[in-house]
């Protein structure tokens, strides 16, 4: 027992080293990137950093703690975006807001033969890397029906990795728009009591999402009840600057840790492949977003942000950081969010896909 007990306190210890190594890593890249005026330098220095760092096999750990807290804090930046102005204009928003499940049904249709017929992952795994869904929600899908967890997971990431890298090119870019507005105001600009409800709003939110098993938990009960405070008029602010700035930093952490222990192979395989899709997820964005647009149903920023597929927390930080329509873009990825998550599983037993369904542990080698 006493030499079992030795090994769990060397482990634990381990781990809080390379936690430690980690934040190490990821702020040095964010400074680095802070030293250089390189745009985004919280999200993309610490992205980047972590991203080499994994590549060249350092001791990385996630920090799921910390990646949680950061969604908590875009939740209520987004709910606090929620006002009686934004619920009038829902209805202007249901043109474009028509063209989501079609969307989702077509990126289906197109990416599961690309991953199951074309590349030959198996059908669970094919299946649910062509769904660009919650990166968890889908890995706890993959797992109930056998899908090769590692594949589907450095898939996903591969895609969240590129959207977020790219897509603010083409923002600074194609729309000449610069990636240097604040992001929220400073905290002593912030009412004590905002700040206090706000951060009620996050934790509150996040732990009762969790409790009732609320999809998103982390993003989505804050971002309810921080809308219920910013309807009833009593915050009249996102959060301050430093708080969406930490939040940035976390969440590239995360997508950098994403590829700790990655192998020649699978970035040949998985990493390849995920990254063809985005080429392919790009082209059908880029084709619902000029139809939107031409439509006169979104501006080309709002619309290009709302159909891009990346992941709901990046493509916030996004909307916030170029100063886009928050709600407007919020409200199409919930919904994308919400289709998959109610929609995968039934239309997966529909094609025959149930626990277990691969064929191997390493299913679609």
């Amino acid at each position: 027992m006493r030499q079992d007990s030795d090994i769990s306190q060397s482990i634990s210890r381990a781990s809080h080293v390379h936690r430690l190594l980690t934040l190490a890593i990821a702020a040095a890249g964010a400074a680095l990137f802070w030293a250089f005026e390189l745009p985004l330098p919280f999200l993309f220095g610490a992205m980047t950093a972590c991203l080499i760092a994994a590549l060249v096999r350092l001791p990385l750990a996630s920090l799921p703690v910390a990646s949680k807290l950061a969604r908590t804090v875009l939740g209520v930046a987004v709910g606090a975006s929620l006002t009686p102005e934004l619920m009038a204009r829902l209805p202007q928003m249901l043109g474009s807001i028509a063209f989501v499940p079609l969307y989702v049904a077509v990126m289906g249709a197109v990416g599961i033969p690309y991953f199951h017929r074309l590349l030959k992952y198996d059908l669970a795994t094919s299946y649910y890397s062509a769904m660009p869904g919650g990166l968890q929600d889908m890995l706890v899908f993959g797992q109930e029906a056998g899908a090769n967890l590692r594949a589907l997971s450095l898939i996903h990431a591969t895609r969240i990795l590129l959207i977020v890298t790219i897509a603010p090119v083409v923002i600074s870019v194609g729309f000449n728009v610069p990636l240097t507005r604040p992001t929220g105001a400073p905290v002593a600009d912030i009412p004590i009591v905002e700040l206090a409800l706000m951060a009620g709003a996050a934790i509150i939110g996040w732990k009762g999402g969790e409790r009732i098993g609320l999809f998103g938990a982390t993003i989505i009960g804050p971002l309810i009840l921080a809308g219920l405070l910013s309807l009833t008029g009593l915050i009249h602010a996102r959060p301050p600057a430093l708080a969406i700035q930490a939040a940035q930093f976390f969440i590239g952490v995360g997508v950098g840790v994403g590829y700790v222990g990655i192998t020649l192979y699978e970035i040949r395989r998985d990493v390849l492949a995920g990254a063809l899709y985005v080429v392919i997820l790009a082209v059908l964005a880029l084709i619902v977003t000029g139809i939107v647009v031409h439509l006169g149903f979104a501006d080309p920023l709002d619309g290009f942000l709302a159909f891009a597929p990346g992941g709901q927390a990046e493509m916030t930080v996004l909307a916030i950081v170029v100063g886009a329509d928050l709600g407007f873009v919020v409200v199409h990825h919930l919904l994308r969010v919400i289709l998959i998550i109610a929609g995968a599983p039934l239309v997966g037993a529909m094609i025959g896909l149930s626990k277990r369904t691969a064929t191997e542990p390493g299913g679609g080698k």
